[in-house]
């Protein structure tokens, strides 16, 4: 049935801006979020796992102290992509954020490609920050004189390093530390989106606090030779070299996702047509500064090979050598890593909400509590399938994933706005990129969201080569779960969506085609 040409037409019906603008007045959620909101959102979801969790992998398997370039090449490419954000998003300030961009833009085939594909990073990044909470407070409880069992804070898959790259292996532990991680911030984001963005702005304060405390603190015990070589030579593929630079910034992309999630707060905003684009560029410009010169700090104190595990800063705040500090420190992580994962969950359950209120998933997504008016059940089934990421799979696997999503939603994003530009050159736009662009034909190439598609690709390409020489290496674990996932997307976009698209049913679509 879904093989006729007018169902292959539905795939490319582009859901009107006009209907997206109509959205925005009928959602039924609360619009609480400030300028200051949204700016903090952004930081919250930015700074934590980023310099928590992931420099220590990506300095001891790729980069070594050149992770701090690493940093600016992922938050130069970011300043592209975030200007294109803030576009789409003071155009069609609703919930969904990239995925309602590309329904507007592509068509729906796209739109629920790429909606599905966000629920995916999405919710790797919350079980990937999980992983990293669970090492900081295994940490901090063995410095109160409490251990936590191995195999409690463990995960079922295991990273290990052989000279032929990382294998994955089958171990016995289950990470039921990160597993509660995430059923704590669930609870919290179902008591409504006032109180989390109270805790949010408390949490983030917090955690800039103790980070600058710790760079501070860190100055007076770097050893510069922990910084020679720079850039380590390469060892083969990608392993450290400049080939590991572009390697760990493909890794370090992810900690840029702040503005992402701010995107996703439009439906919630007060003023998102003006508040939108600040929100999402300040966020970006102070990560990106205390990025660099924590990642500075980081890889002074302690040897970048010794740096691969879920809690690099905990091990460099040991080696400072002051215990009281280290305690400060650490729990400082656990509240930057805590409002990261509460940022990344809000973020993808209000994706799940914009997809539900298009048809394409089922009503209880978009479904609000009476009480709390927040998308109850939806959090719920979302929470849980994060819940066992972060209790099965390892760090390493997770950011991979999660990096290629990440890459992937930002490029459709860039493209969607070149789209939309060509096909709708009239519409009135708050906020535009700058610089401009050419006409080729009938198509607008910008040169804001151009560059950003080429930094894209250039983040993609060393993940997916990767995982493909993982899958040839007898190591088809990341392969399997794309491949999976993929074809769950694609069985309940032709089971469900594809008939219950309320685009389609109501008849209010526009045929996508070339501009």
């Amino acid at each position: 049935m879904i093989s006729t040409p007018s169902a292959r037409s539905r795939w490319l019906a582009r859901k009107p801006i006009v209907a997206v603008q109509r959205d925005a007045t009928s959602h039924g959620l609360k619009r609480v979020l400030g300028p200051v909101n949204l700016a903090l959102l952004g930081v919250g979801c930015t700074i934590g796992a980023g310099i928590y969790v992931m420099p220590g992998n990506a300095a001891a398997n790729f980069a070594g102290p050149a992770v701090m370039l690493a940093f600016l090449l992922a938050g130069f490419g970011c300043v592209f992509i975030a200007l294109c954000y803030a576009e789409l998003c003071a155009v069609m300030p609703v919930s969904g954020s990239a995925y309602t961009y590309c329904y507007a833009a592509l068509g729906e085939v796209f739109a629920w490609g790429l909606g599905w594909l966000l629920l995916f990073e999405f919710g790797l990044s919350c079980s990937m920050l999980a992983v990293g909470f669970s090492g900081y407070f295994a940490s901090l409880l063995h410095d109160l004189g409490w251990a936590i069992p191995v195999g409690l804070r463990t995960s079922l898959v295991e990273a290990v390093p052989t000279p032929h790259g990382i294998s994955f292996v089958v171990g016995g532990g289950i990470n039921l530390v990160a597993a509660l991680g995430v059923l704590a911030a669930m609870i919290v984001l179902i008591v409504g989106v006032s109180a989390s963005a109270s805790v949010n702005n408390l949490l983030v304060a917090i955690k800039v606090i103790v980070l600058l405390a710790f760079i501070v603190a860190g100055l007076g015990s770097i050893r510069p030779q922990n910084w020679t070589p720079f850039v380590p030579p390469n060892e083969g593929g990608f392993a450290f070299g400049w080939p590991g630079i572009i390697r760990a910034a493909s890794i370090l992309f992810y900690a840029f996702m702040g503005f992402e999630t701010v995107a996703t707060a439009a439906s919630e905003a007060r003023n998102p047509q003006k508040d939108m684009p600040i929100g999402i560029l300040c966020a970006l410009f102070a990560c990106t500064i205390l990025y660099v010169v924590a990642a500075a700090v980081l890889t002074g104190i302690v040897p970048y090979r010794e740096l691969g595990i879920p809690d690099p800063i905990a091990l460099a705040v040991d080696r400072i050598g002051h215990p009281r500090f280290a305690l400060f420190v650490k729990s400082g992580a656990l509240a930057g890593l805590s409002s990261v994962l509460l940022a990344v969950m809000y973020g993808q359950t209000r994706i799940a909400f914009a997809m539900s209120r298009d048809g394409l998933l089922p009503p209880l997504f978009s479904r609000l509590n009476r009480k709390f008016r927040t998308p109850l059940w939806g959090t719920v089934l979302l929470g849980t399938a994060t819940l066992l990421g972060a209790a099965l799979l390892p760090l390493t696997l997770l950011a991979d994933l999660v990096s290629l999503g990440s890459s992937s939603a930002f490029l459709t994003v860039s493209i969607s706005l070149m789209w939309l530009r060509s096909t709708q050159p009239h519409l009135q736009r708050p906020f535009s990129v700058p610089l401009g662009g050419f006409w080729v034909g009938r198509a607008w190439i910008g040169y804001v969201p151009a560059a950003a598609v080429v930094f894209c690709l250039a983040m993609i390409v060393p993940v997916v080569m990767d995982i493909i020489g993982q899958a040839l290496r007898g190591q088809p674990i990341p392969a399997l779960i794309l491949g999976i996932y993929a074809l769950a997307g694609i069985a309940i976009y032709h089971g469900y969506g594809v008939r219950r698209s309320v685009l389609a049913r109501a008849g209010d679509l526009t045929l996508g085609g070339a501009p």
